[in-house]
């Protein structure tokens, strides 16, 4: 059986998932410097729930950034500006893997509100219990 949040915790697992939305949506880069904030200055005092949470929407926010800048890159290399089939690529893709991340970290946000544990199925995240 999952171990639920205490409020306050769930309260900053709700900040943490909103915040990995808000780099995605909003203000990249400022919300991910204000994950990263919450992050640092949470962990210590936090339950094992709580930084579960934590580490899971800052990692899931790193492997976003990830999988958006790199592989678009690697596409735009690979094809060069010029060719139609390279803004084809780049523009599926792009459009494709942002809207996953987001349904996922609407997922996740929504498992803090319920004070339930989540894990996002990203390399390396899955695997934390």
């Amino acid at each position: 059986m999952a171990i639920e949040l205490a409020e306050t915790e769930r309260t900053r697992a709700i900040t943490a998932h909103a915040l990995y939305l808000a780099n995605l949506l909003l203000l990249p880069g400022l919300a991910f410097v204000m994950l990263w904030w919450c992050r640092r200055h949470w962990a210590a005092a936090a339950s094992a729930a709580l930084r579960r949470h934590l580490d899971q929407a800052f990692g899931a926010a790193l492997w976003s950034g990830a999988l958006i800048v790199l592989v678009s890159l690697l596409l735009v290399l690979l094809g060069g500006l010029q060719q139609p089939a390279t803004w084809v690529l780049l523009i599926l893709y792009f459009t494709v893997i942002h809207a996953a991340l987001v349904l996922l970290g609407a997922y996740a946000l929504s498992r803090a509100m319920a004070g339930l544990p989540c894990r996002y199925p990203l390399p390396g995240l899955w695997r934390q219990s």
